[in-house]
């Protein structure tokens, strides 16, 4: 596993420093961030090949694992339901997933308000995963993944035009939203296996919302900097196409040379 990893971190980077965690797991791929008192990122450690199953492993290995800390858990996975705060009540959540996914033995749920309230994103964590972690944080949070990209989206909404599709790449999948006169239409999460699949998934949310195509704007993030999804491929489909990087919420200290390259939405805007 340590082959696979990268590391990132400010010139005066030391361990002790880190007052909190943030791991988010991707489909294939983790990224851990090491954050200081004041919440800037201090130290990176991306795993390029990683499954959920080698968490236990991790735990004891990876350098930044070794401090007990508040650590925040977010989880991309496919098992994931948004429900209207109105209808969301705790102990009900496996009546939420249930049409979205077999659920395991004894799953831990969690849930995470957004929009002043007015959706809770609600997932699980399998019991195993939840036990390791916990022997090693005092203090630990479960969130879905998508979370991070829909707290930008409400944040961005009144920036919105009339008909819009936003997809996030996280590696072999993919999230797309679609707002209609900025409000949330359509959103989940979907294989890629090419990039013409990106082009798929906002035609049928087009076709299915009825959006006119030569008026729907159609943003791409989380695109690598070495890609072959380029501006100009998207507006050979599309009129109105374009590739963004979101506006930070994310400090760094003095460091972390080609972070960005990796092009994930999470290194920019994270949810807290």
């Amino acid at each position: 596993m340590d082959n696979q990893l990268k590391v990132f971190k400010s010139d005066k980077f030391d361990v002790e420093d880190t007052a909190g965690l943030s791991l988010f797991l991707y489909p294939d791929s983790l990224i851990i961030f090491a954050k200081d008192k004041n919440q800037a990122n201090i130290g990176i450690h991306f795993y390029s090949e990683f499954e959920n199953q080698a968490v236990d492993e991790m735990i004891f290995t990876d350098p930044l694992m070794k401090v007990d800390v508040p650590c925040k858990i977010y989880l991309h996975r496919k098992e994931f339901s948004l429900v209207p705060g109105v209808l969301f009540s705790s102990g009900n959540e496996s009546s939420f997933l249930r049409f979205v996914s077999q659920l395991p033995e004894n799953p831990y749920y969690f849930n995470t308000p957004l929009d002043s309230n007015n959706l809770q994103v609600v997932s699980f964590v399998e019991e195993k995963i939840k036990k390791h972690l916990q022997a090693r944080f005092t203090d630990l949070s479960f969130h879905h993944g998508s979370c991070s990209f829909l707290s930008y989206l409400f944040k961005e909404r009144f920036n919105l035009i009339g008909q819009e599709v936003l997809i996030n790449l996280i590696g072999s999948q993919c999230y797309v939203a679609a707002f209609t006169d900025q409000e949330l239409s359509a959103f989940n999460i979907f294989e890629i296996e090419k990039k013409e699949d990106i082009l798929k998934y906002a035609m049928i949310l087009i076709k299915q919302l009825k959006f006119d195509r030569n008026h729907v704007r159609v943003t791409v993030f989380g695109v690598p900097t070495k890609s072959d999804i380029t501006e100009e491929w998207g507006k050979s489909y599309f009129h109105n196409f374009r590739i963004l990087t979101p506006h930070a919420n994310q400090n760094y200290s003095h460091g972390f040379k080609h972070l960005k390259d990796l092009g994930f939405f999470e290194v920019y805007w994270q949810f807290d």
